[in-house]
């Protein structure tokens, strides 16, 4: 069973029991900015956990694409990835606890419906209860008849703690404990295991989570738990590459057919190859093409940063294993391969994707020249002792040494890749401070998140009455640049915190003083005119027919939300079509006066304006 034949299986199988198929978001969230990417197949979908009506109804089904970074350290094992495919069913105040764990027990293990896992390899965990909920024996109890009915033996439901059995996307939002399934890939571990051998196994990667139904009764607020959500909802998270991996009886992820075309491209074209720098070159280049198909571009900030690192991280494995010889083509025709049936839009992106490839490729051939300074430096220190070199920091840290704080300075200042000096460094004869390297890294990711924290803080996620105004008139902004510049503008971004709006647009030239200033006028026009705010429901067919403005790089499903601005609604010859989930102001009237506080370049071809409400 392929991975094409595994994703229709499990939408068809959800389908038959009254669930409405809905397309992927974007990997880039809709009018949320408290993430860069969506992490969750439930992140678009927040507001219908919240207790919103959902056009596809109660019962929701989807393979979302999701981005994860904060584990890409251990990208190169058997399970880890960047971006990943989820797969999720949802109840939205429709059915529960049974339900959702009778049918994941009977998708994972039939042969008629589902993909015919042997449940006898199958072990479970549960939430053990804190001050937050009460332990959940009731979910417990629901597992042990599904294995008492179907003659399944042995030690095999974990009672966990809050951080293995409790789901939530961050510190706000709705969350509740879950249950999560995991199976044994070695096929030796169908007897039974007492919790201490389940945690072995899992810690060696000899079962792997598969599954999660996470029940969804509460609402987290800067990270408390504060109250129960209006509705009860079931939100259910199965990785494909996992699932892949346990049908095809694989050891790893990398060894499906999601990867192994293109690891078999990695191995014939390098010179030196390492099975573990091929994983994290495969995993980064099929995350960075996915990235670039849904409009990201590589930055220093926010998400187009992370794009940049894994593009760097990509041409700093690739010369370690000498990966030379191939095209930047080559490897998309083979991803392009694997993901035509699902995303042939990757294809329609090949020259943004070859031409963002080459050109990252240049501006990291600078640092490489970085590395061989720092190996000259090095040679100079081991004639002359420790000598300082960055600041206060010292190359040496003793004779033999290289300081940890030494690299990550020349990582963090010139982007010399750190693997390359580590093996210089190694080469040398020295020895190598990691723990330094670690503590720097580790202090530095906290610098960042504690600046994405301040960045986003206030931001739409959260439905600040400031923000919601802001976000009204972003839509405003968007009709204003399309009647002024040119029907060409299309929107390429956006982030909307309480204190400024900020929009990135094509756009083949600078904004003149001129054009600035009619875009604020036609903006502050329409505020004056205090024009409706209406939120209609409409096939997709029709919200596209009335040229309603769609989010670059999404798919939709067969009923859409679009907000109209202006009188006319009914006939569709408002001010402002978008496509949108909300949330916005009834009247225009309240939103203040309109200010473009800056325009910029951000990349060729793409400009930024940041306004604000006064």
């Amino acid at each position: 069973m392929d991975s094409n034949e595994i994703r229709s299986r499990f939408l068809k199988f959800f389908e038959a029991r009254g669930h409405k198929i809905i397309p992927s978001a974007s990997l880039v969230p809709e009018n949320d900015p408290s993430v860069l990417f969506n992490t969750a197949g439930m992140q678009p979908l927040v507001p219908y956990l919240m207790g919103q009506k959902h056009p596809g109804g109660t019962r929701l089904v989807n393979v979302q694409k999701c981005v994860r970074t904060q584990d890409i350290d251990e990208v190169g094992d058997k399970t880890h990835d960047t971006f990943f495919e989820m797969m999720g069913n949802w109840s939205l105040g429709d059915y529960f606890k049974e339900d959702a764990i009778k049918w994941s027990y009977e998708f994972l293990t039939s042969k008629e419906e589902g993909l015919g896992l042997d449940p006898r390899r199958l072990y479970v965990t549960v939430f053990e209860g804190d001050e937050n909920a009460p332990r959940d024996e009731e979910l417990a109890g629901i597992w042990q008849e599904i294995f008492k009915k179907n003659n399944i033996s042995g030690e095999r439901i974990y009672f966990r703690p809050a951080d293995k059995n409790w789901w939530s996307v961050g510190d706000n939002g709705p969350c509740g404990p879950d249950t999560e399934m995991f199976y044994d890939l070695t096929g030796k571990l169908t007897e039974g295991m007492t919790l201490e051998e389940y945690m072995k196994a899992d810690d060696e990667q000899r079962v792997v989570e598969i599954w999660n139904d996470v029940f969804m009764e509460y609402e987290k607020k800067d990270g408390k738990v504060i109250r129960k959500l209006k509705q009860k909802n079931v939100d259910t998270g199965s990785g494909l590459e996992r699932v892949v991996m346990a049908v095809q009886g694989k050891d790893s992820i990398f060894d499906t057919d999601l990867f192994a075309p293109i690891m078999d491209l990695i191995k014939e074209k390098s010179v030196n190859y390492d099975l573990r720098s091929a994983r994290i070159i495969a995993d980064h280049f099929r995350t960075a093409v996915f990235m670039i198909t849904d409009g990201v571009i590589p930055s220093n900030t926010g998400r187009g940063y992370i794009l940049r690192r894994l593009l760097r991280r990509i041409f700093t494995k690739s010369s370690i294993i000498e990966l030379s010889n191939y095209t930047c083509k080559e490897f998309v025709d083979v991803l392009y391969k694997i993901y035509s049936k699902n995303y042939p839009e990757i294809y329609e992106k090949l020259n943004d994707i070859i031409a963002i490839f080459g050109e990252e490729e240049k501006i990291f051939e600078k640092p490489l020249d970085g590395v061989e300074t720092y190996r000259l430096d090095l040679l100079e220190a081991m004639k002359f002792g420790v000598i300082k070199k960055v600041g206060n920091i010292p190359i040496l840290k003793d004779k033999n040494t290289v300081s940890g704080l030494y690299i990550h300075a020349l990582f963090a200042m010139h982007g010399n890749p750190m693997d390359l000096m580590i093996g210089v460094a190694k080469e040398l004869g020295f020895k190598i401070d990691e723990n330094e390297i670690n503590e720097a890294i580790k202090k530095h990711q906290e610098l960042s998140r504690s600046a994405s924290a301040g960045m986003f803080k206030g931001g739409l996620a959260n439905h600040d009455e400031r923000t919601i105004k802001l976000h009204t008139a972003h839509h405003l902004l968007l009709a204003a640049l399309k009647a002024v510049v040119g029907e060409n503008v299309k929107q390429r971004g956006s982030n909307i915190t309480e204190r400024r709006l900020r929009i990135d647009f094509l756009c083949d030239h600078k904004l003149t003083d001129e054009e600035k200033k009619k875009v604020e006028d036609w903006v502050n026009d329409k505020i004056q005119k205090g024009l409706s705010v209406t939120r209609r429901e409409l096939p997709l067919h029709l919200a596209k027919k009335i040229g309603a403005e769609m989010e670059f790089g999404a798919k939709y499903p067969d009923t859409v939300s679009v907000y109209f601005i202006g009188p006319g609604e009914e006939k569709y010859s408002a001010v402002s079509k978008e496509f949108c989930g909300g949330p916005h102001v009834t009247n225009t009237g309240v939103l203040g006066t309109f200010k473009i506080q800056k325009e910029e370049a951000i990349a060729a071809g793409i400009r930024r304006i940041k306004a604000v409400l006064v």
